[in-house]
């Protein structure tokens, strides 16, 4: 059941489900397509989650009450809607050694071998389900459950820009160095996220990625 509610007196949150979920997301992302298509003066972000849509606007010029309505008035054609071609992109990717520390514990954790990991995770195509974090990291999935591993119990303060790492069922990139509690099994030399580059960044939420090794 889809729910609306208020956060805060500045924006509203549209819920589809309470779990990661494809189809779930999906719906997200159809609804923040039909809002970019018919926008609303006064909104100032549609913010695409997982299982959910939050929409920003400015208190001054809209209330709780028109925002919701509007965004509930392209719900019923959301859930119809076509989804747009999908772009597909592939992900050098190097792994283990010092830019994947991580890989031998993933392995370990799981009773595989480092190549069987590797095989794994670079065998499957994943959705990019959200953007968040810092600038450009893309929240991708499903992870197969055979190389699901837990975050680390003390997050790394520095973790390098390109390194590829897995967390429970999600697997994502960092794209500038950061702290991050990720298990770090991989890294790629290409820039997720460029200032100077329209857009800045390489991911948007709907992309399908491929890790390639060499």
């Amino acid at each position: 059941m889809t729910r609306f509610f208020p956060v805060g007196d500045s924006a509203l949150v549209v819920e589809f489900g309470d779990e990661i979920d494809p189809a779930i997301n999906r719906r997200v992302h159809a609804l923040t397509r039909l809002l970019s298509l018919d926008p609303l003066d006064g909104v100032a972000e549609c913010a695409p989650t997982y299982r959910s849509l939050l929409v920003r606007y400015d208190p001054l010029a809209l209330d709780y009450r028109a925002v919701a309505e509007w965004a509930q008035s392209k719900l019923s054609r959301a859930e119809s809607l076509r989804p747009e071609g999908v772009r597909r992109i592939e992900v050098p990717t190097v792994y283990g050694g010092e830019r994947g520390p991580d890989l031998e514990f993933v392995a370990q954790h799981n009773g595989l071998s480092p190549q069987e990991v590797i095989r794994i995770h670079s065998g499957a195509e994943y959705t990019v389900y959200m953007m968040g974090f810092t600038p450009g990291y893309p929240y991708m999935g499903k992870l197969d459950p055979a190389i699901a591993a837990p975050r680390l119990e003390t997050p790394r303060t520095r973790v390098p820009a390109g390194s590829v790492g897995i967390a429970g069922l999600q697997t994502g990139i960092y794209p500038i160095d950061s702290p991050g509690g990720w298990r770090i099994i991989g890294f790629t030399p290409l820039a997720l996220f460029d200032p100077n580059r329209e857009p800045p960044f390489l991911f948007a939420p709907g992309d399908a990625v491929r890790f390639v090794p060499p």
